[in-house]
């Protein structure tokens, strides 16, 4: 059984004060009920959990009801931080999962193909991740305003979602980030605590995450022209 977690409960604050941009409308529907339908949508998930913020129930249950997304589903409330959220969509999801993809609410051009080769990498090695080659020169700047020195970009990757894993595995992992009281930014992060190996799996469609206005023209014409 193969579960997907949808971390929907972070504020976007980089979207504006007082604008949640889960709930902005592109392409004729919000952010969110996309990157939800995606995973209405794969036949590789069975169960789909949403983790959102506290007194968002009931506006994510109308966006259920309104794009007849029905696959099984349920809702828990997040965590201060994003592991947090990870944490308790993982102990939401059914005891005979196997898999489970773990997805930002916010990144909503993420294709089916994706979906399944991570799913596919996660089962063999036990852990994968969406990812990008970086393409543009990359600089090191210490204060912000220089640049110290350029890096390697031959080396360097840009990890997007989905984030598949063992659910063993993912489990080990926040459990040691959890151990040690680290913050991590993403979940494979917490896989090099515990040595885990990361597959990198790079998608054939662009995959962006919604985080300032001017991602949403572009999101816009990629939703349209799927």
């Amino acid at each position: 059984m193969n579960s997907a977690i949808i971390v929907a409960a972070g504020q976007g604050t980089r979207m504006g004060p007082n604008v949640d941009k889960l709930f902005l409308e592109v392409a004729g529907r919000p952010v969110v009920a996309h990157t939800w339908q995606r995973f209405q949508d794969a036949v590789d998930i069975d169960e789909i959990v949403i983790v959102v913020r506290a007194g968002m129930q009931t506006a994510f249950t109308e966006l259920a009801g309104e794009f007849k997304l029905s696959k099984p589903h349920r809702l828990v409330v997040g965590g201060a931080e994003r592991q947090d959220s990870v944490w308790n969509g993982l102990e939401a999801i059914s005891p005979r999962a196997k898999i489970v993809v773990i997805q930002d609410g916010a990144r909503p051009c993420t294709s089916q193909e994706l979906i399944t080769a991570t799913i596919e990498a996660a089962r063999e090695t036990g852990a994968a991740v969406a990812a990008q080659a970086v393409t543009d020169t990359i600089k090191e700047s210490s204060d912000g305003q220089t640049v110290a020195r350029t890096l390697d970009r031959s080396k360097l990757w840009a990890v997007q979602t989905p984030q598949t894993f063992r659910v063993e595995v993912i489990r080990q992992a926040l459990v040691e980030v959890r151990r040690r009281g680290l913050h991590v930014t993403d979940d494979t992060a917490a896989c090099e605590l515990i040595g885990q190996p990361v597959w990198l799996v790079a998608g054939g469609w662009p995959n962006p995450k919604v985080t300032l206005p001017a991602d949403l023209p572009y999101v816009g014409l990629l939703l349209a022209g799927r």
